[in-house]
Order: structure tokens, then C-alpha cells, then sequence
């Protein structure tokens, strides 16, 4: 099996590179396959009411989408929408935030993403040094040998050389004035007085020398903003004269379980079954790149789901399960009593249709604007909640676009929904994907082997055909 992955968010992940070759995208929307373009494009009410939302707060994300504004839905919410739109109009609701910044020690920036542009602040090398051990030469040899010592790393100052003079040189060590060359230990040769050098190789002008400013000038940019802070980063700052980074603080988000019928140990039992959401969704938010605050056991309790969403300091609030209108389905009729907007009511996704995505603070509002992601209750199901929007939304708070979608033939063909987007667990093999079974919105054995989940469009796909793949956020290999 050959297991390959990009990584596209910052954790002690990495955010945004991508390593593995894309095909092309197809015509249509945002990158979506051309039936659902044609939906997407047929389906202006709840994608633009949503997305006019978004744009009360940041007008510029809205810029594109504003020939379609409309006044949102106050009756019944906003209809489902695509699952190409959805995604859309994740990434733009955490664009739409101004990244929180900060400030941290060298040590304290791994695994972030900058701030800012990492610049020197000085040339590197700031001086002309030794690239070998042997010994700095002024002028053409033979080279008499000085009786000064050597010259060392870390020394302030040397004596000129002389013309047609050496001395002994460390790696590192500064250049002494008037040097022109270095001699490499192996290739030098000395009488048996240790008074002349020679060497039996031809010696250019500035051999094995390192000049100062050989990898940058002051001034000179290293690396733009939002690069993540990778162990070599950490290096190349600290040679550059940094002792603190201005870093994207990862977004705060808060994990909240709803069902009366959860367990958090033991076999189940009476009817009491076992939370796989609550182990799941935090480390899977961490892998995101999200600071997970907190993941708290609700149940099915109203009063206690709506003190927690208005009184949590997450910048996203999840919750599991109560998403669709049974008699214990809390999460729309909590989002209405604290006064959040509804950017998202449903995704004509299979499975997880019921997600949904509310805020708070897009309209003035002075505070911070916050998110809550309503993921259906069933495993597979809020595993493509949080690959559908979280991911998306994530990114966007920390200031980073949707990446460029991932692409490969698909061995089997798969059958597809009439109007709704799959998303099927699928493995890399052999240069191919290939779907795999168990992939029901209460299972997890399938995504457990996967790679990713495939996007299979309405209509479904062929044998041989290019499919997205939704990457998991921790599976890499050759």
C-alpha cells in the first residue's frame, strides 16, 4: 500500500504544503465537478444569504457573491446547499476574522505559522569565514608559516596577513584581513621545519572562503508570512539574529458531546452505548491545527447546552449529535435563543447532511466573531463534518485559503447519489484509490484504514476516473 500525504494545516503538523502532483481542476465553481457547478450556480438562496452574512463583517470577502445578496431566511433557515459551496463558505467565514497574533520566544514558535515576514536583520555570514580547517594564505605559495598561533571561531579580531604568509584557520573562524584563500588541511603540505606550506593544488582567490553575506543581505526577506515554524525555521531565525517570533496563534475551540445515551467507559449496555465523538473530535481538531480548550459530556440538556455555548472563550465551539429536529434535538432552537446566525443549515452531503454552521459578532458586534459547528451525531457522519467545514474554517482563521484539491483515478467505480456529494473512505494503491467498505455514517472501520475520504459527485464516478480526495489530517508515508 503506498500511503502518501501533504500536510495542510498548522499542528505539530504542517500547514499548506503540498507534495503529492494534482491534476487539473475541471470547469466549474470553486473546483467543484461540473454537475455540481451547475447546482451551485442554480442555488442562490442559501449560499448567498449566508455568504452575505460573512460579508457584513468583512465586505471585501463578500465582494464576489454581492449580485446575489439577499435578506436571510428568518422563517424556516437557510436550505441545504452544495457541498462544493459549504466548503466555500467555510473558508471564507474564518478569512473573514483577523488572525489572533503574538509574540512568543524562539523556542515557543514550532510548529506556528508566521505572522509576519521573516527578515534579516543582518548579512549571513556577518563576516568573511572559514569554510575548512587548514590555513588562511595571502598571495601565491609556497607560504611562510607565521608564529602567531591559529585562528579560531569566536575570535573578535585578527592580524593582517602579510603577502606570501599563513597561518592556521578553524572552520568558521573570521578571515584574517588580507587573506586570500584557504588551504584545506588534507590538501597542504609542510617542511620538516614546519616553516613553509605548499600545496599540490592549483589556488583561486577566495577558495573555500565563505563571504559575508553569501546567503543574505540585511533587509532581505527569508521567508513570507505564513510559512510554519519548522525546526530549520527555528535555525535560520536564530542565525539571523531573532530571539522572539510574531506568530498565528492557533484558534481556541471547544468540544461539546450531546445524548443522554453516551458512555464514557465500559461495554455498552441498557441501551447505553459507548462516545467515540468525545476521544475523536479534539485530538482530530488538534491535528487541524486548533487549541483544544476543553471537550465537556452534555447530554441531552437544553439549559446546560445554551450556558455553555454563551458562556464558552472558544473561537469554535463543536458540537456532536442534536443537529436535526428529533424531540431532543436542542442545537437549532439554543442557536436561535442566544441570537446566532445561521451560515449553514444542512450540506446535501452523504453522509452528514445535518451539519450545520452558526456565528456570532458578524453584524458590529465589538467582540471577537465566534463559530459554532454543529456535527450530526453518527461517527463517519461528523468525521465528514469535520473535513467539510471545520478544515476549511480552521484554515481560514489562521489566514490560509482552501488548498488547491488533491486529485487521482479512482480503481472501482461508485455509485452516487441522486443530488447529494459522497464522501467514501478510500486507500492509495498502487497509484490509485481505491474505496473501501464500511464507509456507513456510523461506522469507523473504514476511515480508520483510510487515506482520505473520495468526493464523489452526484451521478457517481467511473472506473479510471480523477476524484478528489479529502486528505486525513495525520496519514503520511512514501
Amino acid at each position: 500500500m503506498n500511503r502518501r500525504q501533504r500536510r495542510t494545516t498548522p499542528t505539530a503538523s504542517t500547514p499548506g504544503t503540498e507534495a503529492r502532483p494534482r491534476a487539473n481542476a475541471p470547469s466549474g465553481v470553486d473546483g467543484a465537478q461540473p454537475d455540481e457547478a451547475a447546482r451551485k450556480a442554480s442555488e442562490p438562496d442559501g449560499f448567498a444569504d449566508a455568504l452575505a452574512l460573512v460579508g457584513r463583517q468583512a465586505p471585501a470577502v463578500a465582494a464576489q457573491e454581492r449580485s446575489r445578496d439577499a435578506a436571510p431566511d428568518r422563517s424556516g433557515g437557510l436550505r441545504p446547499m452544495s457541498w462544493a459551496s459549504a466548503r466555500t463558505l467555510a473558508a471564507r467565514a474564518g478569512l473573514a476574522c483577523p488572525p489572533r497574533t503574538r509574540r512568543v520566544p524562539l523556542e515557543e514558535s514550532l510548529g506556528h505559522l508566521l505572522a509576519d515576514p521573516l527578515v534579516a536583520m543582518g548579512d549571513l555570514p556577518p563576516f568573511d569565514t572559514s569554510a575548512m580547517d587548514g590555513w588562511a594564505v595571502a598571495g601565491p605559495g609556497p607560504w611562510a608559516i607565521g608564529g602567531g598561533g591559529s585562528v579560531l571561531a569566536g575570535q573578535s579580531a585578527t592580524v593582517p596577513l602579510e603577502d606570501g604568509s599563513a597561518v592556521r584557520i578553524a572552520t568558521g573562524a573570521r578571515i584574517p584581513p588580507e587573506a586570500t584563500a584557504v588551504i584545506r588541511t588534507e590538501h597542504a603540505r609542510t617542511d620538516e621545519g614546519h616553516r613553509l606550506l605548499s600545496t599540490d593544488r592549483p589556488t583561486s582567490p577566495g577558495q573555500d572562503i565563505r563571504p559575508r553575506g553569501q546567503e543574505c543581505r540585511s533587509g532581505d526577506q527569508l521567508l513570507p508570512a505564513a510559512s510554519l515554524v519548522t525546526p530549520a525555521v527555528l535555525g535560520m531565525a536564530a542565525a539571523a539574529g531573532y530571539d522572539d517570533l510574531s506568530i498565528v496563534m492557533r484558534p481556541r475551540a471547544e468540544v461539546l458531546i450531546l445524548g443522554d445515551e453516551l458512555l464514557t467507559e465500559g461495554l455498552p449496555h441498557d441501551g447505553l452505548i459507548r462516545d467515540a465523538l468525545g476521544p475523536l473530535v479534539g485530538p482530530w481538531l488538534t491535528s487541524l491545527g486548533a487549541e483544544v480548550i476543553g471537550t465537556r459530556l452534555l447530554g441531552d440538556d437544553a439549559d446546560a447546552l445554551y450556558q455553555a455555548i454563551t458562556t464558552s472563550e472558544a473561537d469554535l465551539i463543536l458540537t456532536t449529535g442534536g443537529t436535526a429536529a428529533g424531540p431532543v434535538d436542542h442545537v437549532h432552537p439554543v442557536l436561535q435563543k442566544a441570537g446566532a446566525e445561521l451560515l449553514i443549515d444542512s450540506v446535501a452531503v452523504r453522509p452528514g447532511h445535518p451539519m450545520l454552521l452558526a456565528a456570532w459578532g458578524l453584524q458590529g458586534s465589538r467582540g471577537r466573531p465566534r463559530h459554532l459547528l454543529g456535527l450530526p451525531g453518527n461517527p463517519l457522519a461528523a468525521v465528514s463534518g469535520l473535513l467539510s467545514l471545520a478544515q476549511p474554517l480552521l484554515r481560514g482563521l489562521i489566514g490560509l485559503p482552501l488548498p488547491a484539491p488533491y486529485r487521482a483515478s479512482i480503481r472501482d467505480p461508485l455509485s452516487g447519489h441522486p443530488y447529494d456529494t459522497r464522501l467514501v473512505p478510500a486507500v492509495h494503491r498502487e497509484g490509485q484509490l481505491v474505496p473501501l467498505r464500511y464507509g456507513g455514517p456510523a461506522m469507523l472501520r473504514g476511515v480508520v484504514a483510510a487515506d482520505g475520504l473520495v468526493v464523489v459527485p452526484p451521478g457517481g464516478v467511473r472506473s479510471g476516473e480523477l476524484v478528489e480526495l479529502l486528505d486525513l489530517p495525520w496519514t503520511f508515508g512514501p
